[in-house]
């Protein structure tokens, strides 16, 4: 698999981070690609199979080649090497990202909103904070950038909500209190990432989605 045949695949199945990517230094963009790439195949890892069992192998599969990453070694998937080119030794701490998503393998409805919460943090958080990084967002910016993954994060989800009740990962109850609330917690955190904007440069604005107005795709 080639970059350009990357960016395809992210410009169809994850358009918003793409379009977001394209504000970044064209230097910026393959370690950003190959992030988000990554994301979607740990998003579908557990997916692809019903049995938790064989979910589970799967995603234990993409750890292990995450932790490869960190020796050195390139990984046996097509996205591997180009993200290992990208990122270096550092593309091993990803393999974080796919342990989060162990929880996908069961097809357990979510019984709490705090859990729903829970896995957006351990999912879109690390991503963001990742992708902020590598364009110059401080430590200081952390907490920013963390409100503002769990806003985004939380409105893809309830989005998805209909798709996601279909596979065992919805709620446990469609309650619409339930969703009420988590789309005030999004919008909650959503204002609290806005009021703490400036600790977070300018250069890091395309990994929280913000494309500056000047930008035209």
């Amino acid at each position: 698999m080639t970059l350009d045949e990357i960016a395809e695949t992210l410009r169809t199945a994850d358009p918003d981070r793409f379009a977001a990517s394209l504000a970044a230094p064209e230097a910026a963009r393959p370690a950003l690609w190959t992030l988000y790439a990554l994301n979607l195949e740990l998003a579908r890892a557990p997916l692809q199979s019903n049995e938790p069992m064989i979910a589970e192998m799967r995603v234990q599969w993409w750890v292990d080649q995450l932790h490869k990453l960190s020796l050195g070694h390139n990984g046996a998937h097509e996205i591997l090497p180009l993200l290992a080119e990208a990122w270096g030794p550092a593309a091993g701490e990803f393999a974080a990202l796919a342990e989060a998503r162990r929880r996908d393998c069961d097809r357990i409805p979510f019984a709490t909103n705090d859990e729903v919460v829970d896995y957006i943090r351990e999912t879109a958080g690390p991503l963001m904070q990742a992708a902020a990084r590598h364009l110059g967002a401080p430590s200081a910016a952390q907490a920013v950038i963390a409100d503002q993954a769990l806003a985004l994060g939380l409105a893809h989800w309830l989005a998805a909500l209909p798709a996601l009740e279909e596979l065992g990962l919805g709620l446990s109850v469609r309650d619409p209190a339930r969703i009420s609330d988590l789309a005030r917690r999004g919008l909650e955190a959503l204002d609290r990432a806005r009021k703490g904007r400036k600790s977070v440069p300018k250069t890091a604005a395309p990994a929280l989605f913000l494309v500056p107005k000047c930008v035209r795709f």
